[in-house]
């Protein structure tokens, strides 16, 4: 009987998961012990009567995701730390797959796990583990595929094709309608569609890209910005793709209401005054407005014309516009309100030419929890970034000086880092080191000792990362 998307995917976490206990009891108990028999046959139970529909079950670790019979599989909060445990033991036997090609008995299994136990004390892990396991023959391993660095930067080409390709599609829709043009909301859902390809492929090199923040076109930038980051909350939700693009186009348009706000208070260059601020606090009203004229009234315009006028209304109903009486927060709203947020917060302004630094930013935001934001999504929001954002400036313990490059959600205080001055001071072109890699010992190469201010040191995220 043919088995649906939905219910594969549920079956597929449950397969990682469990096969993850299976793993960990052996670390910490004899095969024969009771716990560890009990964790195969559970596995068993799972994996062996879908081998029997499809004919094999093969486990892939691609990247920072598992996929299941070539169908990637999002990563349950529920089962976070087991799906974090048995990704470092793959990557510790630079183990790319696992191919059950029958269905298996306890005595494969327990072959199986013992191989997998040993190989990691070996100096050729792998190999030692395909030679241990060669008499099943209806169990198969691949090595971890390497990314070269040919590879590597082509992908970063097509995702900075992409982010910019948005940017220049939000600039042209603001101009638009500031000078009372139509807009094609048909290639606003293309733009969307595309950032939502690439950050299905490459979350964390597209969400890198929210770390360029154009001081001449904030507004722009922002927008694509707020819209890349509520994609990938919709992503890490597991929300269906056509709810993830709603919510991008969402994002996309939710500061529209901007383009009817005269031009020397939006540019002014220094705070506000207090009739300038109540102007500038109208724009969600405004932006709610010119979305529903651009297409007229349909279900997909009321939800964006909603998210528009909500986006700057707290969790706890404070904020504004100031409400007569109280109203429940959309889910989109509450996702872009976050994204919003920090992004905003973050970034240079005319009035604000010195940002707060993406870990301070989340600090503030964690103490606004419940109150400004919604207590749920913001913790998904800070595991998806990380203990240390992507353009957070450190100082390791080896005395080099580097900007996060790229996010580690597995181990999210051992991100990639750029080195940008070695411990004499000296500075170079950058290069790249993971924080996740181990010495002979074992022990962390580098390690984070503390998180420094970048605007101090007058660097351009955007050179760096470019």
């Amino acid at each position: 009987m043919e088995i649906s998307d939905r219910e594969f995917t549920a079956q597929a976490k449950e397969m990682i998961n469990q096969l993850s206990i299976v793993l960990r009891n052996g670390h910490f108990h004899n095969i024969e012990n009771d716990a560890v028999l009990e964790a195969i046959i559970k596995l068993l139970d799972i994996i062996n009567p879908y081998i029997k529909t499809e004919g094999f079950l093969r486990i892939d670790l691609r990247g920072d995701f598992f996929y299941v019979n070539e169908m990637r599989i999002r990563y349950p909060l529920e089962y976070l730390l087991n799906f974090d445990f048995i990704t470092n033991e793959f990557r510790k036997r630079d183990l790319g797959s696992v191919s059950f090609l029958l269905p298996l008995e306890i005595k494969d299994m327990k072959i199986f796990l013992d191989a997998f136990i040993k190989a990691v004390q070996s100096g050729m892990p792998f190999d030692e583990m395909e030679e241990w396991i060669s008499d099943i023959t209806h169990i198969k391993i691949d090595k971890l595929k390497k990314i070269t660095q040919d590879e590597e930067l082509d992908k970063r080409q097509i995702v900075k094709k992409t982010y910019f390709g948005a940017v220049s599609f939000a600039k042209g829709i603001m101009k638009s309608i500031s000078a009372g043009e139509k807009i094609n909301i048909k290639k606003a859902k293309r733009i969307v569609e595309s950032m939502v390809d690439a950050l299905l492929s490459e979350e964390q090199l597209l969400i890198g890209m929210t770390s360029i923040k154009d001081y001449d076109d904030y507004t722009y930038h922002h927008s694509v910005n707020v819209s890349i980051l509520s994609i990938a909350i919709g992503q890490r939700l597991g929300l269906k793709r056509k709810h993830i693009t709603a919510i991008g186009i969402a994002a996309l348009f939710h500061d529209i209401g901007k383009t009817e706000i005269p031009k020397e208070i939006l540019n002014k260059p220094s705070e506000l005054n207090a009739g300038e601020w109540e102007i500038m606090r109208e724009h969600p009203f405004r932006g709610a407005i010119s979305i529903l004229r651009l297409k007229g009234i349909d279900k997909a315009a009321i939800m964006n014309a909603i998210v528009s006028f909500q986006h700057h209304i707290n969790y706890d109903l404070s904020g504004y516009p100031i409400l007569q009486q109280p109203m429940d927060l959309t889910f989109y709203s509450r996702i872009i309100s976050i994204a919003d947020r920090y992004d905003a917060m973050t970034a240079s302004r005319v009035y604000k030419t010195m940002p707060m630094s993406p870990a301070k930013t989340l600090g503030f935001m964690m103490e606004k929890s419940g109150i400004d934001l919604d207590p749920v999504l913001l913790k998904f929001f800070v595991n998806m970034v990380g203990s240390y954002p992507v353009g957070t400036l450190v100082l390791l313990d080896t005395g080099e000086m580097g900007l996060v490059y790229e996010g580690n959600h597995i181990m999210s205080d051992r991100p990639r880092v750029m080195i940008i001055a070695d411990s004499q001071g000296d500075t170079g072109n950058g290069f790249v080191v993971d924080l996740a890699d181990r010495d002979s010992s074992g022990g962390f190469v580098r390690s984070v000792v503390k998180t420094l201010d970048a605007q101090e040191y007058g660097l351009s995220l955007a050179e760096y990362l470019l």
